[in-house]
């Protein structure tokens, strides 16, 4: 088999015009029959197991965040793409973000063992304190022990500032939980 073989046609941003019309809920609409399972005007896409929506064209599966980004911006993603609002299926344009792999981990919700509220702020029973921790580049690192649930989440906020997460601080829980106590902050 020679190299040429394993080349792979990207599709372009003019495929993807020609065959779609985009939504501002976010959906690629067939606007073009491919073949006989596609309708002009069905919503292209299903959700697969990880909870994301793909579609086929031309024998090749994309996302389909993917693909409406590749229709707005005329190229795909130099990385990820992150949904902001963390719903996979949320693919309106101004949900959307390139984001190293790093930062799409960051905009995450709580695990499931929180609980506090807050990602990164647990209670510690031997300090009987808040604890605030944050993880950056694969090491966790304590940076506070307060006796206020408030202080230990503003701790949380300010380590994520200095590691310089301000482009994704907007649904950080400890961001959108100062919120609530501290009015002006937007």
């Amino acid at each position: 088999m020679g190299v040429e073989n394993l080349c792979v046609q990207m599709i372009t941003q003019e495929r993807v015009r020609e065959l779609f019309d985009y939504r501002e809920d976010g959906a690629l609409v067939w606007i073009k029959r491919t073949s006989n399972v596609v309708s002009v005007g069905d919503v292209a896409g299903c959700v697969g197991a990880d909870g994301y929506e793909r579609t086929k064209v031309d024998g090749m599966g994309y996302l389909n965040h993917r693909l409406v980004w590749l229709w707005h911006r005329g190229r795909f993603p130099v990385g990820g793409l992150d949904h902001i609002d963390r719903i996979k299926t949320h693919n309106f344009i101004e949900n959307l973000r390139e984001a190293t792999q790093t930062g799409n981990m960051r905009n995450t919700g709580n695990r499931r063992h929180n609980t506090s509220g807050v990602k990164g702020v647990g209670w510690n029973k031997e300090s009987e304190k808040w604890r605030a921790r944050v993880t950056s580049t694969w090491e966790t690192v304590l940076v506070g022990k307060c006796a206020d649930f408030l202080e230990a989440v503003c701790h949380r906020l300010a380590a994520e500032q200095c590691l310089g997460w301000a482009k994704f601080d907007g649904s950080s829980p400890a961001f959108q939980y100062s919120k609530k106590y501290i009015p002006h902050i937007k």
